[in-house]
């Protein structure tokens, strides 16, 4: 839908969610004025949204923002100035599927196996792995089963989380909502509800980040398949939400990155595919490493509050992510000045008579595999950048990193990168801001 055209605003507040799906069949809000505040209330992705037979995506993102002033073939940066976890609990794990309970695709067409309707209406009764009910006919109806799970508690103040065991698990349940802190509009069940309790008395830090923040795809979606990995599985699926390759690699915009350095302090920059751009988050974590390798971490309900600004004419495919300074990979950190010192003495010596301006640029890939991420990620910042595949493979090589982000697909290429690329990307301002680098 096209963005509003009402006067634009300074700041916009989003309390309301699109129960699964993103594109331009959501109605947007707003517009917020470039260089405007979006401040975005969001429950947990993942597994509350996945015991929820209604919902026909992974995720509970929020509603979209336009964007006064962008336009497709632009780029929009989305600066994150702050991030709360407000959970007071969560639970995550290694998932199953149960077989008879979906079409296809059990985070997007879920049906009852005793009645045969599709994404249908459900209640909780009780707790536990059986605790999901059908409103049409009464059975149990989740999609979904702990391999391996957990019940996590945490302390946003301190930064520090615990695993919990079955009787304290039990306990939570009992209060799933509450102690999942769930929005007023959110109309997920509570994950806590399911009460696994297979790792006790864990402890872990708290480094909360949004797994899934970006625009809006020029085609309804799920959310959680808005990228190119579990996007895959939308490609000649056997429900509504079915697309070709071709289809998804035109429309999808990689906003579900689940990459824990895209936390406050980072920078985001997002293509433009539909007009005002269309900012949504959700699927904030309270933690997780390099790699969602269990396929879900701890997904919390949360306050994230952004800083947007429109980037003319920037026309990308996907993000580009400037990483906070103690994110970065070491080989991509700016050099101090007793290192350039000594670079200058080095060119000295050896009769070098040009040393590079350059800076960290990092480009987020996905594919179906990790490879075919790597191959997307590199094609992406070729395009971009217009270096040569080859040199941006060099470059992450000695300046800088892959890193994955989530199996099966989603890598951080990162590199540095001539400071007369960035300057003519339009973003020469942005980066030497995060990076502390002079203007000259």
């Amino acid at each position: 839908m096209a963005q509003n055209d009402s006067v634009p605003q300074q700041t916009v507040t989003v309390s309301s969610y699109t129960r699964g799906i993103v594109g331009p069949g959501n109605k947007m809000l707003g517009p917020v004025a470039s260089g405007g505040t979006i401040r975005v209330g969001t429950p947990p992705g993942c597994w509350g949204p996945m015991i929820t037979p209604k919902f026909q995506g992974g995720h509970e993102v929020s509603q979209p923002v336009a964007v006064d002033g962008a336009e497709i073939g632009d780029a929009v940066a989305i600066k994150i100035k702050t991030m709360e976890v407000t959970s007071l609990a969560t639970s995550s794990g290694v998932m199953s599927f149960v077989e008879g309970s979906y079409l296809g695709d059990p985070f997007v067409a879920k049906l009852c196996p005793n009645c045969g309707t599709m994404s249908p209406p459900t209640h909780l009764e009780g707790i536990g792995d059986h605790a999901v009910h059908c409103d049409v006919c009464g059975a149990e109806v989740n999609a979904f089963r702990f391999a391996n799970g957990y019940v996590i508690v945490l302390d946003q103040d301190n930064q520090v989380s615990l695993t919990v065991d079955k009787r304290i698990a039990d306990k939570l349940a009992e209060q799933a909502s509450e102690k999942s802190c769930l929005p007023a509009a959110a109309e997920q069940h509570s994950i806590l509800a399911l009460a696994r309790a297979d790792i006790v008395g864990l402890p872990a830090h708290m480094q909360p980040f949004l797994g899934n923040i970006g625009t809006t795809p020029s085609k309804d979606m799920p959310d959680s398949h808005n990228a190119g990995d579990f996007g895959a599985f939308l490609v000649d699926a056997p429900h509504t939400y079915a697309m070709t390759q071709e289809e998804l690699d035109t429309h999808k915009t990689d906003g579900h990155m689940d990459t824990n350095s895209v936390r406050a302090g980072a920078i985001v920059i997002c293509p433009v595919k539909v007009p005002g751009a269309g900012i949504y988050m959700g699927d904030m974590h309270a933690q997780q490493g390099n790699g969602e390798v269990a396929g879900h971490a701890t997904d919390v309900s949360g306050v994230t509050e952004v800083e947007v600004e429109v980037i003319k004419g920037l026309a990308i495919d996907g993000p580009i992510l400037l990483q906070r300074p103690d994110d970065l990979p070491p080989m991509a950190r700016p050099m101090n000045a007793a290192q350039r010192a000594a670079v200058q003495a080095l060119a000295k010596r050896y009769g070098q008579a040009t040393i590079e301006e350059n800076a960290p640029i990092t480009f987020i890939g996905s594919g179906r595999t990790l490879n075919e991420a790597t191959h997307n990620g590199v094609d992406r910042a070729a395009r971009t950048t217009g270096l040569a595949p080859d040199e941006i493979l060099n470059r992450a090589t000695i300046t800088g990193s892959i890193e994955i982000s989530r199996l099966p697909g989603v890598v951080r290429v990162t590199f540095m990168c001539p400071m007369s690329i960035i300057d003519r990307l339009g973003i020469g301002h942005l980066v030497r801001a995060q990076y502390g680098l002079d203007g000259n």
